[in-house]
């Protein structure tokens, strides 16, 4: 059988940034050993704009790993949800030195074998994090974004949004409403690139899960990441299923959890 236990935490980015994270941690009792065995990891990034919670649903599917014998911890990336930090200052490379942080502290609290798991712009963000960090053992991204020029410059209103000011807001109009990031973000964006990422997972297992009807990031994005990784790879699509798998969600545990049981 399992028992699970949440436990709050606060962890230090690089910065000294305090990143506010859940972990809820699955032990698996066996009977006459009165011992907990320790099991997988999952870090779960959420997507832009979001939180660690995802509106309740993050918390229900770290319950249902649990009951599957996985440990998860969700976070939310410095300047969002209850991180300290401020929006405006988000930036990719913020990010994955975010979640760098956070599987540093997991590795010094002995989980050794650490999957991730990203959603949109959090997708995006543990694919390029992994490509670096060879100790991942796994790589699960929903609706992640591989084309980040085409998705973010094209909802701004500036005319020359590299050219200016760093620190200089710029509007961006989206499925979230309309938000102002610092120029330096889409400056930062230059820097990163999914598709050679996604080709640096292998010889570890990538799982790529996508709606067919997503309106923020095409289905397309998927398919290029996907042809750009070597195996071990599986793409899932979601049929009818939009950016934030609205109605779907079921679907994609069935295909995350079934994937995580066969790696």
């Amino acid at each position: 059988m399992h028992n699970k236990t949440w436990q709050q935490l606060r962890i230090s980015n690089r910065e000294g940034t305090g990143l506010s994270a859940l972990l809820c941690r699955s032990g698996e009792i066996k009977e006459g050993a009165g011992r907990t065995e320790e099991k997988p990891l999952i870090i779960s990034c959420h997507g832009f704009t979001g939180s660690k919670e995802g509106s309740g649903r993050a918390l229900d599917m770290a319950e249902q790993l649990a009951n599957l014998g996985f440990n998860t911890l969700l976070f939310d990336f410095a300047g969002c949800g209850q991180s300290e930090g401020d929006w405006e200052d988000i930036s990719l490379s913020g990010q994955i030195a975010d979640l760098g942080a956070v599987v540093k502290w997991c590795r010094r609290e002995g989980f050794a074998k650490i999957i991730l798991n990203g959603r949109s712009f959090g997708g995006t963000t543990v694919l390029c994090y992994a490509a670096r960090d060879h100790l991942i053992a796994a790589v699960c991204t929903w609706a992640a974004v591989a084309r980040l020029t085409n998705l973010f410059e094209n909802r701004v209103s500036a005319n020359s949004i590299l050219n200016g000011d760093p620190d200089e807001l710029i509007t961006l109009a989206g499925e979230e409403g309309v938000v102002a990031l610092k120029r330096s973000f889409f400056i930062d964006l230059r820097k990163h690139d999914p598709l050679e990422a996604a080709a640096a997972i292998s010889p570890r297992p990538l799982l790529l899960v996508h709606g067919s009807h997503d309106q923020s990031v095409p289905l397309e994005d998927a398919n290029i990441l996907y042809q750009q990784a070597a195996e071990p790879k599986q793409l899932a699509i979601i049929e009818g299923a939009d950016h934030r798998f609205s109605e779907h969600l079921e679907q994609v545990w069935a295909a995350f959890f079934s994937w995580l049981n066969k790696i």
